[in-house]
């Protein structure tokens, strides 16, 4: 997979995952316990996820394919 599908997969999932954190924002006060754990545990953590990567996703691969010298 080239780097740029990846970017834009990446950029598809962010989007898609802060689409209900908008609607926790501008929900009415009596209606946020019905997905607030959804927003805590599973949106907000995977946009943050997704944000870090299409940041610094380049610096994790690197170390992770650093190989040490013989």
């Amino acid at each position: 997979m080239s780097s740029a599908v990846s970017r834009s997969i990446c950029r598809w999932i962010h989007l898609v995952l802060s689409i209900p954190i908008m609607g926790y924002i501008s929900s009415p006060f009596d209606k946020l316990p019905g997905y607030a754990p959804q927003t805590r545990y599973v949106f907000f953590p995977g946009m943050v996820l997704t944000g870090l990567w299409m940041w610094k996703g380049h610096v994790v691969l690197r170390l992770l394919s650093h190989r040490p010298n013989p």
